[in-house]
């Protein structure tokens, strides 16, 4: 466009009502942060990129296809693009992942989030899961120092099922008996005082469940502080940690005025609260959403959408 034709069409603008100028930015933001998802993805092949097929990092650059930059391995001759082999791979309207990202961080419903990024609910769901694959399995991998451990239990749900067993919950709905009770998961949390954490849906609070969750992060020295749960203590005795139970019925919430468990279950609050605006999460997609609000809990205001897509990649 030559610059006399541009000037016409600025003036043309002058015309348009506050309702139109807001949709016109829209459509310009869109554009300008579909061509950043494009750019932000070509930065994973551009810097030390790899093939997808057979790991071989010789490539060469092989046309265009859907606004995507393809390349040709030159070792198994096969073509591949930036999201190639990961759970981005085949989504369409790449324009909108960064508006579906903020949906995220803003931690939005399925329902709520297609509405603001204009696409159908199905869409919205499948996005969901496939920008939390990445996030599900990122967890720290060494709790150091003091560590807090605590389980905190969500009904088993069906959601979305067909085949439920039993009468349906009415939007999340609440258990038949008060307290403990087969009806409810237990989730396991475990935090350092340093931030770092883990978690993992149990099927039980046995010796054997806990076990496998800390032993592989819980460092040799750390000093675990948990409730009175008799399997926390099997597990120090057996890996030979330094173990303070803390039993609230015995008034034993504070030791040392620094053992204790209160980090753990604020998270176990704020993880409650923030997962209420769900109406109940399928059980099968727990440990996605155990993933979601670990990311927004460890990163904070500080989060962008682009560093949040970055992680679907991961």
């Amino acid at each position: 466009m030559d610059h006399t034709e541009f000037k016409q069409y600025l003036l043309c603008l002058e015309g348009l009502s506050p309702a139109q100028k807001r949709k016109l930015s829209d459509a310009l933001r869109v554009k300008d942060e579909g061509e950043t998802v494009a750019e932000a993805l070509e930065k994973r092949i551009s810097v030390g990129g790899h093939c997808p097929h057979c790991d071989h990092d010789q490539l060469q650059r092989w046309g265009t296809a859907h606004g995507m930059q393809r390349h040709r391995c030159k070792s198994c001759l096969k073509t591949f693009n930036a999201v190639t082999g990961t759970p981005l791979a085949r989504l369409r309207k790449k324009e909108k992942w960064l508006e579906y990202s903020k949906a995220m961080i803003d931690g939005l419903s399925i329902r709520k989030a297609a509405r603001k990024c204009g696409i159908d609910t199905t869409t919205s769901f499948r996005w969901r899961h496939r920008f939390l694959h990445g996030l599900r399995d990122k967890k720290d991998r060494s709790l150091k120092g003091i560590v807090e451990a605590d389980e905190t239990f969500f009904l088993e749900s069906f959601k979305g099922s067909r085949n439920l067993g039993r009468t349906a919950r009415k939007r999340g709905g609440k258990a038949a008996k008060r307290g403990l009770s087969a009806e409810q998961v237990p989730v396991l949390i475990a935090r350092d005082r340093h931030g770092e954490m883990t978690d993992e849906v149990l099927k039980d609070l046995s010796e054997a469940s806990i076990t496998k969750v800390l032993k592989p992060v819980v460092a040799q020295d750390a000093i675990l502080c948990t409730d009175g749960n008799k399997s926390y203590r099997a597990f120090a005795n057996a890996e030979n940690v330094t173990h303070v139970r803390l039993i609230a019925s015995k008034k034993s919430r504070v030791i040392d005025k620094v053992c204790h468990i209160q980090n753990v279950n604020a998270y176990d609050s704020r993880l409650k609260g923030w997962m209420h605006r769900f109406n109940g999460v399928a059980t099968k997609y727990l440990p996605n959403y155990l993933g979601w609000r670990r990311c927004l809990e460890k990163q904070g205001s500080s989060i962008v959408p682009t560093r949040y897509l970055s992680y679907a990649l991961e």
